[in-house]
C-alpha cells in the first residue's frame, strides 16, 4: 500500500467532482473533494484520490486553463502520480472551449504526449459510438443540451467539436477496438501518436467499455473524461498492491434538520422541484424579483426556520427556459450568479439554523454554496444515485452535503435523498 494521494483529479464544477468522486469511492479509494483552488501550505488529506472541484466550466478559457494548471501544480507537490480531468458527461463546451484547451494545457504541463477523452457514462444513458454523443437513444444535438444557456450543444460528434477547440486534430479510437480489449486500445493509442494525434475520443456503449479504457490508461499521465472514464482506473493502482481492499464509503453520523435547495433549471431538476413540492413546504426564489436580495433572503429563511422542526424544507429557483431568458435579458449575463448567491446566503442561514443534512441541486449552486460554508474538504461517502453520494464536510460544523448535478437522478431523487440520510 502507498503512503499518500495516488490520483489526483480536477473537475470543472461541483457536482462533477463529487460524481467522479463517488465513481473512485465505489472502487475502493478513500476520496476527499478540495473545493476550489487548493491554497499553498494546505495539508494534505489522507486519501487514495484527490479532486479539486474548480468552477470552470463556463468561464473564458484561459482563466479555466489558469485555474486548472494551478490544481495540476497543488495535486502534484502532494504526490500524485495519475491525473485525471473530468468534464460533464454531456461533453458542455463552445468552440472556444474549455474542454480542449485545458486538456492541452494539462498535456504540455505534464510533457505528456497523449491522453484519452471519454465521458460515457452508461448507468445515466451517456454513450459513445463512433465518437458521437448519445443521451439515451437521442443524439446530443437532438437532447434537452441542444437549449442550455451557456453552453448548447448542437454538434453531436466530438471528435469535431473537440477539434473546433484545440491546435491539432482529435483522433478517434472506435467500437471495435474497445471491444478487442486494453491491449488493442494500447495498439491505437501508439498509432495514433504515431501520426501525431495528442487526444482521441473512445467509444464505449457499457461499463465493460469504461473498464477497458481505464486499464488500457495505466501508462498514461493524463486520463479525461466524464466519471465513467475513471471507472476502470482503481484497479490499476489495486493490481500494484498500491489500494487495499475495504470500505472507502463509511461517513460519520450527523444529526439535525434537512433541507433542499435547487439552483438548477435542467427539465429533471425541475420535474424533481414538483414531485418533492407536492409533500414538502417549498418556497420560491424568483430570478426576475431579485432587485433586493437582502430581502430575498430575509424573506426565504423567515418562511423556513419556523418549519425546519416538522420535517425538510424545499428552496428553489429552477425555473423554465423562458423565464431563464427573461431573467438574462432583464439583469444581464450575471442574473445566474446572483440567483446563486441569494441561494448560497440561504443555505448558511438554514445551517445555522440547525439544518444538518443538505441536498443541492445544480454545479453552479453547489460551488456557490460550498463556497459560501466555507467548507475546506468534502469526504465522499455512500451513492444515492449514479453519480451523486452522500460526502462528509470536514470542519465545523458537521453535516452531509449531498451536490447534485442537474441532470442527475429519476424524478424522486430529493425523496430518497432524503429518506437515505434518515
Amino acid at each position: 500500500m502507498m503512503d499518500g494521494p495516488l490520483l489526483g483529479c480536477i473537475a470543472d464544477d461541483f457536482t462533477g467532482a463529487t460524481d467522479l468522486a463517488s465513481t473512485l469511492v465505489a472502487q475502493g479509494m478513500r476520496t476527499v473533494v478540495l473545493p476550489g483552488e487548493p491554497r499553498a501550505g494546505l495539508p494534505v488529506p489522507q486519501a487514495d484520490a484527490l479532486v479539486v472541484a474548480l468552477k470552470s466550466r463556463s468561464i473564458p478559457a484561459a482563466d479555466a486553463v489558469a485555474a486548472s494548471l494551478a490544481s495540476l501544480r497543488w495535486l502534484r507537490s502532494a504526490g500524485c502520480t495519475q491525473f485525471f480531468f473530468k468534464y460533464c458527461s454531456t461533453f458542455d463546451s463552445t468552440d472556444a472551449g474549455n474542454i480542449g484547451p485545458v486538456a492541452e494545457a494539462l498535456l504540455d504541463a505534464l510533457e505528456a504526449p497523449f491522453t484519452l477523452a471519454c465521458p460515457a457514462f452508461p448507468a445515466n444513458a451517456r454513450s459513445v459510438y463512433r465518437g458521437y454523443l448519445f443521451v439515451g437513444d437521442k443524439l446530443l444535438s437532438e437532447s434537452g443540451m441542444r437549449d442550455h444557456p451557456l453552453t448548447p450543444m448542437t454538434d453531436p460528434s466530438l471528435v469535431r467539436v473537440l477539434s473546433r477547440q484545440m491546435r491539432t486534430e482529435a483522433g478517434l479510437i472506435g467500437f471495435e477496438t474497445v471491444e478487442r480489449g486494453a491491449p488493442a486500445v494500447v495498439d491505437a493509442i501508439l498509432a495514433l501518436q504515431g501520426r501525431g494525434i495528442r487526444i482521441a475520443i473512445a467509444d464505449a456503449l457499457s461499463e465493460r467499455h469504461l473498464m477497458t479504457l481505464g486499464e488500457a490508461s495505466a501508462g498514461l499521465a493524463l486520463v479525461t473524461g466524464g466519471s465513467g472514464m475513471a471507472m476502470g482506473l482503481p484497479a490499476n493502482f489495486r493490481a500494484r498492491g498500491w489500494v487495499p481492499s475495504m470500505d472507502s464509503a463509511a461517513l460519520p453520523a450527523v444529526d439535525g434538520h434537512c433541507a433542499v435547495i435547487a439552483g438548477s433549471c435542467s427539465a429533471m431538476t425541475r420535474e424533481q422541484v414538483a414531485r418533492l413540492s407536492a409533500g414538502v413546504p417549498a418556497w420560491f426564489v424568483d430570478p426576475l424579483a431579485l432587485d433586493d436580495a437582502e430581502r430575498a433572503v430575509a424573506q426565504a429563511l423567515d418562511w423556513a426556520r419556523p418549519k425546519l422542526a416538522a420535517g425538510p424544507v424545499l428552496v428553489y429557483s429552477s425555473a423554465s427556459p423562458e423565464r431563464v431568458a427573461e431573467a438574462r435579458r432583464l439583469l444581464g449575463d450575471d442574473a445566474g450568479l446572483r440567483v446563486e448567491q441569494v441561494l448560497a446566503r440561504i443555505a448558511c442561514g438554514l445551517v445555522d439554523a440547525g439544518v444538518r443534512r443538505l441536498v443541492v441541486a445544480g454545479g453552479e449552486t453547489s460551488g456557490a454554496v460550498v463556497g459560501a460554508l466555507g467548507i475546506p474538504a468534502l469526504r465522499i461517502g455512500p451513492v444515492i444515485a449514479p453519480g451523486v453520494p452522500w460526502t462528509a464536510a470536514e470542519g465545523s460544523p458537521p453535516m452531509w452535503l449531498a451536490l447534485k448535478s442537474g441532470n442527475f437522478g429519476d424524478p424522486d431523487f430529493f425523496r430518497t435523498a432524503l429518506d437515505f440520510a434518515g
